[in-house]
Formats: structure tokens, C-alpha cells, sequence
């Protein structure tokens, strides 16, 4: 380990540095600019700016040495500077929480310290059959720097679609516990009721730092017999070759009704050949002489 190194583990048992703490709260999936701002106006290059990253106390990550990424960083690829010589960090996961630490040259007086805490939301089963009538497990998680205090008691609430704050057990919902920066739900997933679940961060003030919503998505609630759409593609052909052959049966029986019979029309011409073949002209009676 460097001598950089040492210093810096020694410099970073402490809380936070002369110019204090941000914390910032992040879901998934979701950029972050972890500020800095520290460098003069004249450095553009941000060639003096160090960024640290731990997650627990005991380890220490360069992430940026003397304004460039460090390419053996397992987030080389979504690490960046921004003018400012603040990290941005793309696409961010809930392994990205902790606490980074932007360091200007040499002086240990002006580094500053982010916490960045980043909340999920996990179902259990996570595989369960969405098409089924049953009971789901919700986790909110609250990621952070491990070495911080735990979270206080009620700190990590859940409310539902109409803001209602959910509090041990009610119609379709049993809130277990909170564990530390834990929450856990349980709620009925149920066909026609897909309700609205939001975990919500809350400070001591009770203001709202940062929320995640989840709903319990039945897929046959929207269609009672659970038919896929293929199935109604199948219905509908069949809907529409049944139409075609009453058509074309009622087609046929109306085409038979205006072709009908000759025999009496040939019975008649005949009769008429009958008569017109027994009348003869009789010849004139031979006058006697």
C-alpha cells in the first residue's frame, strides 16, 4: 500500500471534513453527479482532483487519480468528470452506495465527503406467477456507507395509493418490521386490485428525502378468462369461418329457390305440339261435276 494510501485511511476515520458531508439518495438505475468543485478556476483538466470510494471503513477504491478514471475500476466504463470535476456515475446499482471522497491535491483540509444511499425495492418470490391470486413479500433497503449509525425507528415507512400511511396490518397488507435501514411488506397480490405500494425515506421532520413505488401487476386482472392473445386470434378466425359458411349456405338455398323446375313447362309445350299436330287442314271438298 502507498504512502498516499495510508494517509488517506488515516484522514478518512473521520466523519467528515472541515467542509462537512452531503448525502445524496438515488434509485437504480438512475445518473448521479457527485459533487466536488473544489479545483481553481485555471485547472480545466481537473488534473489534481483524486476520488476515493469506500463502502466500509476497512476498504478504500481509487475511482479517479489526478482527474482521469482509473481503467482497473469495476465501474471504469460508467465513471466520468463533469466540468466541475464532480463524478458522474451512470446507471447507478445498489452497488454503488457508500461514501465517496473528492480530494484536491495534497491537502487533506479540503476534501469533501458524499454519502450517496441508494433505495430498492425487492419482491419475494421474485418469480412469482404474476397470473395467480397470492401473498408477496416487499423489502425496501435503504444502501449506505456501513459504518454510519443504524437507521432510526419509522424512518422507512410505506404508504399506499392515496397516501395513507400503512401501519401494522390491514385489508391486504401486513407491515412485519424494520430492521436497521430495512422495511418489509407483505401484501395480496389480487386479480381487478392492483394497488399501489411507495416506500418512502423520511427524515426526522417526517420531509420525504427520496420514495420507490411497486405495484403487485396481476396480468388476467384486466381479462377475467386469462386468454392469451393468440387465443382470440383463434376465436376471431373461427368466428369469422363460421360467418363465411352461413353465408354461402344461405347463398345456395337462395339460388335453388329461383332455379325450380321445368316438367311443367315441358308438360305444356307438349300439349301444344299435341294439338297444333292433330289440327290439319282439311282439304276442300271435291266439287262434283
Amino acid at each position: 500500500m502507498s504512502l498516499l494510501e495510508l494517509i488517506l485511511i488515516f484522514v478518512l476515520q473521520f466523519e467528515a471534513g472541515i467542509l462537512g458531508e452531503t448525502t445524496l439518495y438515488k434509485r437504480p438505475g438512475h445518473d448521479v453527479i457527485v459533487p466536488c468543485a473544489l479545483t481553481s478556476s485555471s485547472d480545466t483538466t481537473c488534473s489534481s482532483v483524486i476520488w476515493f470510494y469506500r463502502r466500509v471503513l476497512s476498504q478504500t477504491f481509487n475511482e479517479v487519480v489526478n482527474g482521469k478514471v482509473e481503467q482497473t475500476s469495476a465501474r471504469a466504463a460508467r465513471l466520468s468528470l463533469d466540468a466541475r470535476c464532480s463524478l458522474v456515475i451512470n446507471n447507478i446499482t445498489a452497488e454503488d452506495a457508500g461514501r465517496y471522497t473528492c480530494w484536491q491535491g495534497r491537502t487533506p483540509n479540503n476534501d469533501i465527503h458524499v454519502q450517496l444511499n441508494v433505495l430498492t425495492i425487492s419482491p419475494s418470490p421474485p418469480d412469482a406467477d404474476p397470473k395467480r391470486d397470492g401473498n408477496i413479500t416487499l423489502e425496501c433497503s435503504l444502501l449506505r456507507y456501513s459504518d454510519l449509525p443504524p437507521c432510526q425507528q419509522n424512518s422507512i415507512r410505506w404508504v399506499d395509493e392515496t397516501g395513507t400511511v400503512l401501519l401494522g396490518e390491514g385489508v391486504g397488507y401486513k407491515l412485519l418490521r424494520q430492521k436497521n435501514c430495512v422495511s418489509v411488506l407483505t401484501v395480496k397480490r389480487q386479480s381487478g386490485h392492483n394497488r399501489r405500494y411507495t416506500c418512502q425515506v423520511v427524515d426526522k421532520k417526517n420531509n420525504v428525502e427520496i420514495e420507490a413505488d411497486y405495484t403487485p401487476f396481476f396480468t388476467g386482472s384486466k381479462v377475467s378468462t386469462g386468454w392469451s392473445p393468440l387465443s382470440y386470434v383463434m376465436l376471431t378466425l373461427r368466428i369469422a369461418v363460421l360467418i363465411l359458411m352461413i353465408v354461402i349456405t344461405v347463398l345456395f338455398f337462395r339460388y335453388r329457390g329461383n332455379t325450380k323446375p321445368l316438367d311443367n313447362e315441358n308438360n305444356v309445350n307438349s300439349d301444344a305440339e299435341v294439338q297444333y299436330e292433330n289440327v290439319k287442314a282439311h282439304p276442300a271438298a271435291t266439287r262434283l261435276q
